[in-house]
């Protein structure tokens, strides 16, 4: 059937020849030359192991009767006049055991047993009402981290280290104050810095209204001569304003 003609049409009743299409070649690597030539090298020589080297057997040593038969202990000359071992006790004969102690164990039980202590019982948890029984010491419900000597005691590294820290700082600080007696540096006070920061944003201010009032067009050169100039001084009032801002101490050289 033609896939052209949609509907129907008489030209569909012809028979047509379908053509097979042609196969695919087959993928054949381009690697496949050497990898046979290595296989063929390496494995060729080992492809039959021939015979194994073994021992033959002498027809000598041949299986014999009774070969494996376990074999008794040599006989002995039996000799009624070996000593015999000595007889048991009579129930009238009392033998010496020896050293004998006069302690009377039954009384000095009994008083171990009055005068001790009795034993406590094993603390123990039950998680539910049926349910199994465990060990309450090594569950981690008792308190026994606060019970220690140490507890709340800072630590002899947190010690060690917080000393080291503030004699580090101590030598910074020393340094620092060398270095600006040196350079004869001057820290500003907290009203001065308070005041040039003040100014700082009146400066910004009156930049950023000036900014405000240029015209929307800029068609000449004079203009963007002066807006880039406005945006300039705006961008380094605001990295000023950061600086200070951000650093409490500030020192300024005298002049």
């Amino acid at each position: 059937m033609d896939p052209s003609c949609t509907s129907e049409s008489i030209y569909n009743l012809i028979p047509s020849d379908l053509k097979e299409p042609p196969p695919l070649s087959r993928y054949s690597s381009v690697f496949r030359e050497s990898i046979r030539d290595d296989m063929n090298k390496f494995k060729t020589p080992m492809k039959t192991m021939g015979p194994a080297k073994v021992d033959v057997p002498s027809p000598k040593d041949f299986l014999r009767k009774h070969s494996k038969d376990k074999l008794l202990p040599p006989k002995k000359k039996f000799n009624r006049f070996t000593p015999k071992k000595p007889s048991v006790p009579l129930r009238t004969d009392h033998p010496v055991m020896g050293i004998q102690s006069g302690k009377n164990f039954i009384n000095t039980n009994a008083a171990d047993v009055i005068m001790g202590v009795a034993k406590k019982p094993k603390p123990i948890y039950v998680d539910k009402r049926t349910g199994d029984r465990h060990d309450l010491e090594t569950s981690g419900l008792l308190p026994k981290y606060i019970n220690k000597k140490d507890y709340g005691i800072t630590p002899e590294y947190i010690c060690k280290r917080n000393e080291d820290v503030k004699k580090a700082q101590e030598e910074y600080d020393n340094y620092i104050q060398e270095n600006l007696k040196k350079a004869a540096m001057k820290r500003l006070s907290d009203e001065e810095r308070e005041a040039v920061l003040q100014g700082l944003k009146k400066n910004w201010e009156e930049v950023h209204k000036e900014f405000q009032s240029l015209s929307v067009f800029i068609d000449s050169i004079p203009k963007k001569i002066r807006k880039q100039r406005l945006e300039e001084e705006m961008k380094q009032l605001e990295h000023d304003i950061s600086v200070i801002e951000k650093h409490k101490i500030i020192y300024i050289a005298n002049k």
